[in-house]
């Protein structure tokens, strides 16, 4: 079994590398594009507007409640019956697959991330907001100058765990033909005929990814008590 997974991995690294690749790529910008949507989610919920509230509230509910590969496909259809994505390639992937799979792993992880910025925001002390109105800010910029850069140092760790996990959630999109670790370990599959070396070698990627991603995470969160500790 060893010799069969050394080999193949010797053989066809490419394949693999490119998988790993577009699972980087894609997972970063999910994560990214997340933290945007999750930060507007937010604020909607903490709004005193109740209409932007129950936009919020139901967006957040919808997509923590229905799974993420129901979520993938309603995209990939709906999406292809009212837009004509651009005609070119990413690295050998369409754009009319890659587009919704970035669109609902997004969505689903600002669904996630906007509880951890809520949750993030409502950490901060009140009185901060307090001593902010008192010296004469609006709202918006109290929370923007005073609340968010306190609140966003309190969720960076967690942020970084959301990356660990949407690595190992891009795993669905191989039901899609991009081309990720998993699709591309199926094409090795298919022209070796060996199937359990290639998830042998799949699952290595994927723990070294998420392994790395967390020690860095753990690493950036010990430096941020530190800081916190010396300013005290």
């Amino acid at each position: 079994m060893l010799t069969d997974i050394l080999d193949l991995t010797v053989n066809y690294w490419p394949y693999f590398l490119k998988g790993t690749r577009m699972t980087v790529v894609l997972s970063v910008s999910a994560v990214i594009l997340g933290v945007i949507a999750g930060c507007i989610a937010a604020l909607m919920r903490l709004s005193r507007i109740k209409a932007l509230n129950y936009i919020a509230t139901a967006y957040v509910d919808v997509f923590r409640g229905t799974p993420l590969i129901v979520q993938l496909w309603i995209f990939y259809l709906q999406l292809t019956q009212f837009m004509t994505f651009p005609k070119f390639s990413l690295w050998g992937v369409s754009m009319d697959e890659f587009i919704p799979c970035l669109a609902a792993l997004a969505l689903n992880s600002g669904a996630y991330v906007s509880e951890i910025i809520r949750a993030g925001i409502q950490a901060v002390e009140k009185g901060q907001m307090e001593a902010s109105r008192s010296l004469g800010m609006g709202h918006w910029m109290a929370m923007r100058l005073i609340i968010m850069p306190q609140a966003i140092k309190n969720i960076l760790p967690a942020i970084g765990n959301e990356f660990v996990s949407m690595i190992k959630e891009t795993a669905i999109i191989q039901y899609l033909g991009v081309a990720d670790i998993m699709y591309c370990r199926n094409a090795v599959q298919m022209q070796t005929y060996q199937p359990l070396p290639t998830y042998y070698i799949a699952a290595v990627i994927y723990f070294l990814l998420t392994f790395f991603t967390s020690k860095g995470v753990n690493l950036f969160e010990r430096r941020l008590k530190r800081s916190d500790r010396q300013a005290a």
